[in-house]
């Protein structure tokens, strides 16, 4: 059965997303790459809009939805963060739910990727170029 993004109407996910390392050795918690809030709104032309966010900072998102199985979702936040800009693109899907499966939540799974480098907060440069994978669940 065909997903249909365009369900998902308004909301706000919770975001994590990780480094990625095929490392087993490293500890999971040195893996975070970022946290917030996702909030996102999805029109019936097809487009994307929204905001990803947390204490700080925020990132104004705007993109595209296509039905599918699975639905796809590709956006990108673009915001100033600390005086300079920050850009991110994101591609992701919504998980489908699994026959038997219990309590299960709306979920968004994909990868982002920083377009453009900026300040890392301590003196240095964070890259452009990293790719990271992330996933969201939808809040009550």
């Amino acid at each position: 059965m065909k997903q249909n993004a365009k369900n998902l109407g308004s909301g706000i996910w919770t975001y994590r997303s990780l480094l990625n390392s095929p490392d087993l050795t490293v500890d999971f918690n040195s893996l975070e790459f970022g946290r917030g809030n996702l909030s996102i709104e999805t029109h019936s032309d097809g487009s994307l809009t929204g905001k990803i966010y947390d204490t700080g900072w925020e990132l104004i998102l705007k993109g595209s939805i296509q039905n599918g199985n699975p639905a796809t979702l590709w956006f990108e936040g673009k915001g100033i963060v600390n005086g300079s800009l920050w850009i991110y693109d994101y591609l992701c899907y919504v998980t489908p739910f699994i026959p038997n499966g219990e309590n299960q939540i709306p979920t968004l799974v994909g990868t982002v990727t920083r377009a453009i480098p900026h300040p890392d907060g301590q003196g240095g440069t964070s890259p452009a170029g990293v790719v990271c994978s992330f996933y969201a669940v939808q809040q009550p």
